[in-house]
């Protein structure tokens, strides 16, 4: 469907005379009209924003002129055509997640509201910063402003509270009512993203609102920062100091704590610490603790046998630590939980006993409790004690183990076919080490995270959140936010997508490689193709091991994409052609196959690889 197709009039039927009026003012007059649309553009971009991700309709014709005036100003940000919502506001999460830059999403009226989808969703979990304006239908139909109703669509699109349809999911909702404070609500809009836990906004505004003419103004940008969170109290720092230093089997789990990249870094200097201490990665979109540090356990979805193991656990940053119904701390085990959203207030049912929670800035909280190590006297007496070199041995030695385990499963099978593990393992030596992954491969997504073992901040990017199709647009809003940054096209990072396959048909591929081919975003897209839905089954038989449906087949219950489609097909149809498809499934073909379609994509062209796994 085209972006105008939800506004477009019914065949033959007649023009509005508003629609048609010819104004008073000249042409020159006219193309001159400074209006709420004009300050819009001239809000954003004072703000930061370079980059508008689009799907325009009948609220939108003051947000078109003012386009067409600000084409060639270099003081105006990109407009991006996005054929589909959810792979705009995607693509703006990506961007935000890398550089830390909400990017705007422009959409229309309540329908492209609902378009957003699951994307929102993912914008709201994965506290992504993204401001997302929408138009709204005129709230006049006789002509008495400019603006006003000329479509019969328009009748249709008027809904009591269109912000409520996102509310849930965003910081920040609000209509923008008169032009004459319109710079005022973007950047109130803007800081509320920014500032911790970042996460959506969404702003409205009528046709009338959006055509209103208006002086040229403009507000003190310093004076619309982010609000800055401050560390721990400092007892609190000695009071963990001292826990982690005294225990015997210390665990931290984090899972946003990567987002900021200085934090990995501060992380192995507090496991350098601790020699006992080890450290989960609970999958909260960012890679948050280096694998080739011996604290490292991976990335473990709530679930993990040291959880249990543990005296002492630091939550920090972290949604879902663990699942109690699947292994929870003991009963005697010291918790602290810090993080920028501690409540959760979000989650209707969400707690776990703790001795402290601190809402805090993560970086300097992890710096707080590292010097505290080295300065509170109990803490340094119990660090002090002989066991500790003992415990640093022991750690050494079980992490050697988890990662020759590691290299034992990522292999290929005997009968010439891989998995997942396999396919990482070969795909990492074939790109530059600082590639940046997006992943959303569901159920392998802990054996392409084991087999990565990465080690350098921002080089691995998740969802967060649960709304499947994320990773498409949020890759091209990753690549074009690195090459941005980096200054130019395919100047900045490799950006790979490793996807399932049901997942990519969530993504909206048509969608996403038309954008790729008509913008030459280069990406590099592994499609796991596994012929369905896995996770359905996994939580099929959490709740129902031996229930009949434990024993029918993938198709029975309905989650078999069997025949698979041509994913690498689609996506080059969707390019016109400009896409290079690849499609493998032996062990003994894999690393060429991915060596040409790495090489495409160094050159500057988008690649498509269907991989069979088992």
């Amino acid at each position: 469907m085209a972006t105008s197709g939800r506004c477009r009039r019914r065949y033959g039927e007649p023009r509005s005379p508003i629609a048609v009026r010819r104004h008073a003012s000249s042409t020159t007059a006219v193309e001159s009209r400074y209006t709420a649309s004009t300050a819009f553009f001239e809000a954003i971009w004072d703000a930061g924003i370079t980059h508008c991700f689009v799907n325009l309709g009948s609220d939108h014709p003051a947000i078109l002129e003012a386009m067409v005036q600000g084409k060639g100003k270099t003081n105006f940000p990109r407009i991006i055509t996005c054929p589909n919502e959810m792979v705009a506001m995607s693509m703006a999460d990506g961007y935000a997640r890398v550089t830390n830059k909400p990017q705007c999403v422009l959409i229309h009226v309540d329908v492209g509201t609902q378009g957003l989808g699951a994307a929102m969703h993912n914008a709201s979990a994965g506290r992504a910063p993204v401001f997302v304006f929408c138009g709204q239908s005129a709230f006049t139909q006789e002509g008495e402003l400019r603006g006003t109703r000329t479509e019969w669509s328009q009748w249709m699109q008027d809904v009591p509270d269109q912000k409520a349809i996102v509310s849930q999911y965003c910081r920040y909702t609000a209509e923008v009512k008169t032009g004459l404070n319109i710079k005022q609500m973007i950047n109130r809009g803007i800081q509320i993203a920014r500032s911790q836990p970042q996460g959506p906004v969404y702003l409205c505004a009528s046709r009338e609102v959006l055509e209103q003419e208006m002086e040229p103004y403009q507000v003190k940008q310093r004076q619309w920062q982010p609000v800055e969170l401050g560390g721990l109290p400092e007892h609190a720092a000695a009071d963990v100091a001292e826990a982690l230093a005294g225990a015997k089997n210390p665990l931290l789990i984090t899972g946003y704590g990567g987002r900021r990249h200085e934090v990995p870094g501060a992380l192995a200097k507090l496991a350098d610490a601790v020699p006992a201490l080890r450290v989960i990665d609970a999958g909260g979109s960012d890679m948050s603790f280096p694998a080739n540090h011996p604290a490292w356990l991976g990335l473990r979805y709530a679930v993990d046998g040291s959880v249990a193991e543990a005296d002492v656990i630091v939550v920090l940053d972290c949604d879902m630590p663990w699942v109690p119904t699947l292994g929870k701390p003991n009963a005697d085990a010291q918790i602290f939980q810090i993080d920028v959203d501690p409540l959760k207030p979000s989650m209707q049912l969400y707690y776990f006993e703790a001795e402290g929670r601190y809402r805090a800035d993560t970086l300097t909280a992890v710096q707080q409790i590292t010097r505290a190590l080295q300065e509170h006297g109990p803490a340094v007496d119990a660090l002090g004690n002989p066991t500790q070199t003992e415990a640093g041995e022991q750690r050494r030695a079980s992490y050697e183990k988890r990662i020759a385990h590691i290299d034992k499963t990522s292999v290929p099978h005997e009968d010439g076919t891989f998995g997942a593990g396999y396919l990482a393992r070969v795909l990492k030596t074939l790109v530059p080490e600082n590639t940046i992954y997006a992943v959303e491969a569901v159920t392998t997504t802990t054996a392409i995270h084991d087999a990565l073992q990465l080690s350098l901040p921002g080089t691995y990017l998740n969802c967060g959140g649960t709304g499947l199709g994320w990773s498409g647009g949020a890759t091209l809003g990753i690549k074009l936010a690195t090459d941005a940054e980096a200054g130019g096209f395919n100047k900045g990072q490799f950006v790979v997508q490793i996807v399932g396959d049901g997942t990519y048909m969530f993504s909206v591929p048509s969608s996403v490689y038309w954008i790729a081919g008509r913008y030459d975003i280069p990406v590099l897209t592994i499609v796991l193709n596994n012929k369905g839905w896995h996770a359905p089954r996994r939580s099929l038989l959490l709740v129902h091991p031996d229930g009949p449906a434990s024993r029918a087949t993938n198709a029975d219950v309905h989650i078999a994409l069997d025949p698979p489609p041509d994913y690498a097909g689609i996506a080059q149809a969707a390019s016109h052609g400009k896409i290079h498809a690849l499609r493998v499934g032996r062990a003994e073909a894999l690393e060429d196959v991915l060596r040409e379609a790495v090489e495409k994509v160094k050159a500057g062209t988008a690649a498509v690889v269907d991989c069979t796994i088992r």
